[in-house]
């Protein structure tokens, strides 16, 4: 053979190539590069995919090495550790039954159908147990491609296996593979139908927790099995794990169900039914506090204000294409007068009525028309999750009406909506650039006037953003804003979609300068997005410590005695006059249970007034955080106050 079949050459990220012998794996490269990158590396990435270390190359293959610094490799960590986990279970529960067991954010779970065992506190601590022991075996980690299927799912099913033979059935065309769990001796303890790829040994496996095990069934359909579904995390080392953990304990104490109810802010009712919310006073405080601000934002930018009905006729669905493509989203169609109407599951179709309400000129363009529309989607009853997956919700939805030429203005100006107002509520954020998906609505054209329209806005502003390539949705690209709170959490923020589908459908025109009818560009666009979701946030985000100009109580007034009270209530008084929302607190408590109790009701300040406040014409004032600020004028405090709730200072 000559000396070009007998060798194959890699090229490696920083540009250059390697020469190893033919057959080599990703880990001869590891080892030819340094013997100390063999000894850390992980994983590959070859020609874009996440491959095992032991992956044999190919000539030409481009070929990134993965260490625990690399970002893939968590994965890689994650998904062996989720193996390791049900190793750990069937060795202490014999009959315990595998399903499936995939990486999420954070962590991993699996699902085992366990017979006559209820999965215990006590028994995530003995799997663990078993999990360190089998990591510290540094069992090598093999995979196996399954050369006959038929009498691999026929040992499944001996084994009773029935989720394994179930999948491998399912997938026996797709080239499956078995991971091997190996000892010392070479011989194998355990295994799984599993793509891959994994870790080269358990010995890599050092910082994991077990979380929590809930219920869960088999497809996620409620007439399958019953599963147990063990939730856990892990990370490289010790010290990223309790970090984790100290960071699920704060949101913990964030969680806006919990403090929902230590607030007073919101309720669910059986009666009513699952997803649907009741806004308490202090919530509802907050909430118009918002749209109050949101209103103002919008006419300061030239938005019109409209309202649409909660139901519509079924055809009108059929028309905006909601009926074919989002049917299992919507609610069943009631009869009214022998037609079918249906609940909005979207207050686009409704707008695009009001610009068909006449004909439109190129002059009258752009319209913004904004509305705070409530909308009614079906949810699952197994996603629902207090203020954050609900089925009634209320958008702060937009569309505007433009020509082609104005879209690049209308998007720089929504970006800059998006920068004051989540500025103003002190998120950070980061921008994504959707892009055509395989199958989509439209021409090139106009998907790529969409697109710049999309990326040149961003561009002018010298904003930082990530393309996610194929992101968009079939009828629109967009930008999605991605919003992190105050203890780095990642939620959905506001998006921007420039819409090729509904003008279609609709026959969205203008008369141009030509005289002739054209299409105009619509965008959708949401910025707070549901304000279900953005309060809940919110909630979570202050820890329940809303700032002085959002809180539902912004002063409490307390008088120490009886003497005190006339003073009190003249104060709280002034202070409502001021549209300043103030409690007089009056009750026949000490003065240190009503200061405690202002401070676990999160009021932002506290006005005492006793003797001596009263000889001096002052007041005391004390803040939740700060405890006492000190005396001083009613006329000074106000103007402090006033202050801060008209910068909206956090």
């Amino acid at each position: 053979m000559s000396k070009v079949e007998t060798q194959i050459q890699v090229k490696l990220p920083d540009g250059n190539s390697k020469t190893l012998e033919a057959g080599a794996t990703a880990a001869d490269l590891a080892k030819a590069i340094a013997e100390g990158l063999f000894r850390k590396s992980v994983g590959a990435v070859i020609n874009g995919e996440p491959k095992d270390l032991y992956t044999p190359l190919k000539d030409g293959d481009e070929v990134k090495l993965l260490t625990a610094d690399t970002d893939e490799s968590l994965e890689f960590l994650r998904h062996s550790t989720a193996h390791v986990m049900a190793e750990a279970v069937q060795s202490l529960f014999p009959n315990a039954k595998i399903a499936i067991g995939p990486t999420i954010q954070d962590g991993f779970y699996y699902d085992f159908e366990i017979a006559d065992h209820a999965l215990t506190p006590s028994d995530l601590e003995a799997i663990e147990k078993k999990m360190t022991e089998i990591a510290k075996e540094n069992q090598r980690i093999v995979r196996y491609d399954i050369p006959d299927v038929d009498a691999q799912i026929k040992e499944f099913e001996q084994q009773g296996e029935k989720f394994k033979a179930e999948l491998l059935t399912e997938h026996r065309d797709h080239n499956p593979t078995l991971y091997l769990m190996q000892n010392k001796e070479g011989k194998t303890v355990w295994n799984d139908l599993c793509r891959g790829p994994h870790l080269p040994a358990t010995g890599f496996i050092k910082a994991f927790k077990l979380q929590k095990v809930s219920g869960s069934y088999w497809r996620a359909d409620e007439n399958k099995e019953k599963l147990q579904r063990i939730y856990a995390t892990c990370f490289w080392t010790k010290k990223d794990l309790e970090e984790h953990l100290k960071r699920l304990e704060e949101a913990e104490k964030r969680d806006h169900r919990k403090l929902a109810k230590q607030l007073d802010l919101f309720s669910v009712h059986e009666e009513v039914g699952p997803g649907l919310i009741f806004w308490h006073p202090n919530l509802a405080t907050v909430r118009d506090t918002i749209e109050e601000y949101w209103r103002k934002e919008h006419r300061r930018r030239g938005y019109d204000f409209v309202y649409t009905p909660h139901i519509a006729n079924e055809s009108l669905y059929k028309i905006s294409g909601h009926l074919e493509n989002y049917a299992e989203n919507m609610y069943s169609p009631m009869d009214i007068d022998g037609e079918d109407y249906r609940c909005k599951p979207m207050n686009c179709p409704g707008h695009i009525m009001i610009y068909k309400s006449k004909l439109r000129s190129y002059r009258d363009l752009p319209l913004r028309y904004a509305e705070l529309g409530t909308v009614y989607r079906y949810e699952r009853s197994g996603v629902l999750h207090g203020m954050l997956r609900v089925r009634g919700f209320t958008q702060d939805d937009s569309h505007i009406f433009c020509t082609p030429e104005q879209l690049k203005d209308e998007i720089n100006g929504i970006l800059d909506l998006i920068d004051s107002l989540m500025t103003t509520f002190g998120y950070r954020y980061k921008a994504y650039l959707s892009t055509r998906p395989e199958k989509y609505l439209g021409t090139d054209e106009q998907w790529e006037m969409a697109t710049n329209g999309l990326e040149q806005a961003m561009k002018d502003r010298n904003m930082d953003y990530e393309v996610d390539e194929g992101g968009g949705v079939f009828y629109a690209p967009k930008i999605d804003i991605k919003l992190f709170d105050a203890i780095g959490r990642e939620w959905q923020g506001p998006t921007i979609q420039v819409d090729l589908n509904l003008p279609n459908r609709f026959d969205v025109t203008y008369i141009g300068e030509d005289g002739n009818r054209h299409q105009a560009v619509m965008v959708h666009r949401a910025v707070l997005g549901s304000m279900e979701r953005f309060c809940g946030g919110l909630i979570e985000h202050y820890a329940g410590r809303f700032p002085l100009w959002l809180a539902p109580t912004q002063v409490a007034v307390l008088p120490i005695s009886d003497r005190h009270q006339e003073r009190a209530k003249e104060l709280a008084l002034a202070l409502q006059k001021k549209e300043i929302r103030a409690h007089l607190d009056d009750r026949p408590e000490t003065i240190q249970y009503r200061i405690r109790d202002a401070q676990l009701e999160q009021t932002p300040y506290m006005l005492v007034i006793g003797d001596k406040e009263m000889e001096d014409d002052v007041v005391a004032v004390r803040h939740r955080q700060g405890g006492q600020v000190g005396t001083m004028k009613f006329e000074e405090f106000l103007e402090k106050i006033e202050k801060e709730i008209e910068t909206k200072q956090l």
